[in-house]
């Protein structure tokens, strides 16, 4: 995020869906073939160190995430938000991506979530998830879309999964 702003500098358009595209691989659902699981340790535990200094009380919520397509975690509780409401950052295992929600976010459009994020937890949690070079991509789009690829939907046979679930839900 640019020094200065509040908001978060989020890939959305055309560019949401291209980037989305291009990070949907039919081989490998859970990871991507070059996943580098120490490397992706390591810059989570700098977010969740980030955060929790911010915070003083962010910690991770996973520690060991299996048959996911997202890598961690981290919970802010209600307590320690200006929001006050619990807030998530949540990492997927594919491209950097991350997400901030609460814990109503998934009934809300993107602008309302935004409105109700307290402008300084948003600083704090976008001005880390920056500086760590993480790409923020919008909740609300990800779960209002359905996944339009081939391979990924062999995993959800009963009902037609989102790009949520596609980057940041369970395989």
């Amino acid at each position: 995020m640019p020094r200065g702003t509040i908001g978060p500098v989020t890939v959305e358009g055309d560019r949401l869906w291209d980037l989305l595209r291009s990070l949907d691989d039919p081989k490998h659902l859970e990871t991507p073939a070059d996943f580098n699981f120490d490397e992706t340790k390591n810059r989570f535990r700098q977010l969740v160190d980030r955060l929790n200094t911010a915070f003083s009380c962010a910690r991770e919520a996973d520690s060991n995430v299996q048959d996911a397509t997202y890598h961690n975690r981290v919970e802010i509780p209600a307590a320690v938000t200006a929001t006050g409401r619990p807030l998530w950052v949540v990492v997927s295992s594919f491209g950097g991506l991350a997400v901030v929600v609460a814990d109503n976010s998934w009934r809300q459009t993107q602008e309302e979530f935004t409105r109700q994020l307290h402008p300084d937890d948003a600083q704090r949690i976008y001005t880390a998830l920056d500086d760590l070079g993480y790409t923020v991509v919008p909740e609300a789009l990800l779960r209002g879309a359905e996944y339009d690829g081939d391979a990924f939907r062999r995993c959800y046979i009963q009902y037609q999964p989102t790009w949520w679930d596609r980057f940041f839900g369970y395989v």
